[in-house]
């Protein structure tokens, strides 16, 4: 009765069988697999057809390997009740990590042949529906196809928190009139005059009607990174990053661009919390996955759906902490793997004698969101990350949002350069070894003769290193 759902002659299930006729696999055993897969999947195809019917192969391999050990097994158990292994029941577990759509929220952990000094090799098969557990205002699901690692622990959380000593303070009474659009009304980019909170990108709006960013604001942006001798930038006196924790002095400061703003409307504006220029404070909007990648660079995250250049993507959360917080944890986890934290520091210029409190960092290892899953690519990523100032004027903390750089088709994952220098071994945060297959990539000289790399690389603080430095350049 269940098979009478997917008629032979549907084209999709021809071609699906089609696909699986050529390997050898009789049609028999391909409809069970594809009717449950189509059923964890809510109907959709997408991720069975993805690379070829691999998901759908790769099932259809598994539920006859499970029936061979089964076999293998049934000699020692006679008059025993067995597993079916095509029921429903037993399907399941095999496939909860093809589909981005299932409701079930298991993390399964399937034991292996015991190996022959008596231990088992263990293989994790991970899905998770919502990682945000229902703290976003869409759900994000989790999956693991490989197998090689568990789910990494983290607390998910939606708001950057602050760790301990950082400064932040966030009042109403701080924002002034000229620093809010108090007299506007609806959608603030319905007016005919950009209002006052348009003042910080040149009198124009960041954002187009379709709430995509404008093109030139992105392009400029894009080219601060790319080429940032060619733009201003601000030196400190006695600048955070160049602090030498052990003599308790100061280096010569490297210089920090002074990088474009979004300025968007906040709680004293008189616009609705559907006005235009109120993107990133909304929150994420598109269909994500976090997944397991297969080129050795780990977990990964891609989108389900097709996203225009200029799309909001998602803020990097974290932990708000000093750059001195950050250098006395690196010291104390230095042999545990950690995601590269981000400095806050596009527009230190703007603040007068910048205090240890002041100067800021973000780091998602222990709590963090969705975008610490986003892995680094050299020189031709698809996203570019941008400051973003909402409820408080203070440039020594503000956003990071994350945008696509050019058209970006669903399943394609999503990357960020970190903007890692490879060669500065003077750094307390060691690099990693990139794997992002970049024709471009700035770290070719340790990869192998495919472009990937062997392994990845350990934070390691310099804690004994002479004239250590405070924080790493960027992420993971």
């Amino acid at each position: 009765m269940q098979q009478a759902m997917l008629p032979h002659k549907d084209e999709k299930v021809r071609k699906a069988l089609e696909k699986t006729r050529e390997l050898g696999i009789a049609d028999e055993k391909t409809m069970p697999v594809l009717m449950k897969l189509l059923e964890e999947a809510d109907g959709h195809w997408s991720l069975i057809e993805l690379d070829n019917y691999t998901a759908l192969v790769d099932a259809i391999l598994s539920v006859e390997e499970e029936k061979k050990q089964c076999e293998g097994s049934s000699n020692g158990n006679r008059g025993k009740n067995l597993k079916v292994i095509g029921s429903p029941a037993s399907l399941k577990k095999t496939y909860e990590t093809r589909s981005a759509s299932s409701g079930s929220s298991i993390q399964v952990v399937q034991k292996q042949p015991q190996l022959s000094n008596g231990d088992r090799k263990r293989k994790y098969k991970s899905k998770i529906s919502d990682i945000t557990k229902g703290s976003e205002s869409v759900k994000i699901s989790l999956v693991d196809d490989v197998g090689s690692e568990a789910v990494p622990k983290f607390t998910y959380i939606p708001h950057n928190i602050v760790y301990q000593s950082a400064y932040l303070h966030v009042s109403l009474a701080r924002i002034s009139d000229e620093d809010c659009c108090a007299n506007c009304k609806g959608n603030c980019l319905s007016a005919d005059i950009p209002c006052t909170c348009a003042r910080e990108t040149s009198g124009e709006y960041a954002y187009t009607k379709e709430g995509l960013l404008k093109e030139k604001f992105l392009d400029t942006c894009l080219k601060m990174k790319k080429e940032p001798d060619t733009f201003p930038k601000v030196y400190c006196k006695d600048c955070p990053l160049e602090k030498h924790h052990d003599k308790g002095t100061y280096g010569k400061c490297d210089g920090h661009l002074i990088r474009k703003f979004i300025k968007e409307c906040w709680r004293k504006c008189g616009c609705d919390m559907q006005c235009g220029n109120r993107v990133v404070q909304r929150g994420i909007r598109c269909e994500l996955q976090v997944y397991f990648t297969q080129e050795g660079k780990g977990w990964g995250l891609r989108t389900l759906q097709d996203l225009p250049k200029g799309t909001f993507i998602c803020e990097y959360i974290g932990e708000v902490l000093t750059n001195t917080e950050l250098y006395d944890r690196n010291v104390r986890s230095s042999s545990e793997r950690h995601t590269y934290p981000v400095t806050l520091d596009a527009d230190w210029g703007s603040e007068k004698d910048l205090k240890d409190e002041e100067a800021l960092c973000l780091d998602a290892t222990i709590c963090g969101n969705v975008a610490r899953f986003i892995n680094h690519r050299c020189e031709d990523a698809n996203m570019i990350d941008i400051p973003v100032e909402i409820e408080t004027p203070d440039r020594h903390y503000y956003h990071i949002a994350f945008f696509t750089l050019r058209d970006v088709k669903a399943m394609d994952e999503l990357t960020w350069d970190y903007m890692i220098d490879f060669n500065d071994k003077s750094h307390p945060v060691k690099a990693f070894r990139c794997c992002c297959g970049s024709e471009s990539c700035r770290d070719r000289k340790i990869k192998g003769s495919q472009g990937k790399s062997i392994e990845r690389r350990r934070i390691v603080p310099a804690k004994k290193q002479q004239g250590s430095k405070a924080v790493a350049l960027k992420r993971k």
